[in-house]
Formats: C-alpha cells, sequence, structure tokens
C-alpha cells in the first residue's frame, strides 16, 4: 500500500512495500529514500524537497497509517471532494481555475459527508444539475503553501454522471474562467496542462 503527495510536479510516496513502480522511482539518482519514522528524518526529507535537484522522494515504514500520522503532522490538513463528471455521451467535464485545467471540486464543510460535498461543488463551479453519484474513484493528495502555512490537501473523487443538455456557469470567484465537455478520444489536450494529482486520478479511472 502507498499514498502519493505532491508538492508542486514532485511526488513523495509513503509506503508499506517497495513494489516494482516505486523500486523505479528510487533508481533514478535525485531519488531520496528514508526508511525511518522519526521527525527529524521527516524534517530532513522535507528539507530535500525544496533543492532543484529533487526528483522524488520514499518513505517507508511497516506501519503505513503510523507513519502518515507523523508525516501528516507537519502540515495543516484540509479535506475536499469532488466529480469526475460524465454525459451520456461519455464526455468528461473539466474546469479552467487559474490557467490550468482541473477537474471540480472543494472543501469540505463542516458537518458535510464527502458525497455531499462533491455533489454540492460540481454543481457550484459548474452549474451542472441532476447529478447522479455512482462511486468512489480515489483520494489524490497535494502541499500547498498560504500566508506563512503549510498545508496538505486530501481530495476525495467520486464517479457521477449527468445530462450533456446543460447551461454551463463557471464560479467565477473561485477564478474559474471556461468550463467544457471532453471526449475521451481529446482527453490529452487538457491532460497536457494540468497537475500531477489530476492525472493520476484520471489514470485510475480510465
Amino acid at each position: 500500500m502507498y499514498i502519493k503527495i505532491y508538492f508542486g510536479e514532485k511526488p513523495v510516496i509513503l509506503c508499506d512495500e517497495i513494489d516494482k513502480g516505486i523500486n523505479e522511482i528510487l533508481h533514478h539518482p535525485d531519488a531520496v529514500f528514508v526508511d525511518e519514522i522519526s521527525p527529524r528524518a521527516i524534517k530532513s526529507m522535507l528539507h530535500e524537497i525544496k533543492k532543484d535537484a529533487f526528483h522524488a522522494g520514499v518513505l517507508w515504514h511497516s506501519d503505513l497509517e503510523k507513519l502518515k500520522e507523523t508525516f501528516f503532522k507537519n502540515f495543516k490538513v484540509i479535506e475536499a471532494a469532488g466529480g469526475i463528471v460524465q454525459n451520456e455521451k461519455k464526455e468528461i467535464l473539466f474546469i479552467q481555475r487559474l490557467g490550468k485545467w482541473d477537474l471540480p471540486k472543494g472543501k469540505i464543510e463542516k458537518g458535510e459527508k464527502e458525497e455531499q460535498c462533491a455533489l454540492r461543488e460540481v454543481t457550484e463551479e459548474t452549474g451542472v444539475t441532476n447529478l447522479q453519484l455512482k462511486k468512489k474513484v480515489g483520494e489524490t493528495y497535494h502541499v500547498y503553501d498560504e500566508f506563512g502555512k503549510h498545508f496538505l490537501k486530501i481530495s476525495h473523487w467520486y464517479h457521477m454522471t449527468c445530462s450533456a443538455k446543460q447551461v454551463l456557469k463557471p464560479q467565477v470567484e473561485e477564478h474559474i474562467t471556461q468550463i467544457k465537455w471532453v471526449k475521451t478520444r481529446d482527453i490529452k489536450e487538457p491532460v497536457k496542462d494540468t497537475y500531477p494529482s489530476v492525472k493520476d486520478i484520471l489514470g485510475t479511472f480510465f
């Protein structure tokens, strides 16, 4: 088992086993491997991430939950939920936010369930209605800095469907400037200019 956390474009993997894919990452000369769970070791990894040459990091421990708990203590954890939305033509709904293509999502409010948040945020950010929730696809993790603090965002993703006959309305206060349906065969175009975590969750879905 593992989780992948993005620091910009750079991944850090927390794992309890080294599979073939992780082993390939470790063969890169600028990959960093840590096999202890101490705060000092984790601080060292976080320091290495800031270096331009840093390629990827792997933290291994036999107890993944304990590793996550220790690692997450370095951040303020925020949870969000969103959707991979398909219409009857199997097109995927993309939004453009701050110049990058993305999938609609937003922060989970107090007392709100993941599924409720995912449906609400998709409607608020895109204007689509009558969404049908299908299943959870997975989670993505990324780190960002804001107001001098370090945040780790966990995004929960759900597959949902709706009719293509919708009035798409970008939520401009959330810096969304464009919304469009993208055919599966054309998905490489927005994926060229999106976040690595979005590429990962779409890869899981397809």
